[in-house]
């Protein structure tokens, strides 16, 4: 009987379970992190890249602060553009703060009966 209870209590070492397949749970929330979060989020990203570079005078933008107005010039060196937001009204923003084209936040007006 003591025989068998000293065996029982002898550790046996467990073997490692396979190294890949202790990370298969962190592995597959990486993945669904990847295609919920950041692949959305560079694809934004591009376009946005993509909508700035394609300013040009004469665009109606919105600033990230609610600003409409349109491109009376643009600044390539230092990375700015003037906005025209009212009858001789500029202002001076940079680039990077326009976030997006008028046009697409703003509804269609409704037609006048």
């Amino acid at each position: 009987m003591m025989r068998f209870m000293t065996h029982l209590f002898q550790a046996q070492p467990t073997p490692a379970g396979g190294g890949l397949l202790a990370f298969a749970p962190m592995i597959f929330i990486f993945v669904i992190f990847y295609f919920l979060l950041i692949a959305p989020m560079r694809k934004k990203q591009k376009k946005t890249q993509e909508m700035l570079s394609k300013l040009k005078k004469g665009d109606e933008v919105v600033t990230g602060g609610g600003l409409f107005g349109r491109i009376a010039a643009l600044d390539e060196e230092r990375g700015f553009v003037v906005l025209q937001i009212a009858d001789n009204v500029k202002v001076k923003v940079l680039r990077s703060a326009v976030a997006g084209l008028a046009a697409e936040g703003e509804p269609p007006a409704p037609p006048s009966p």
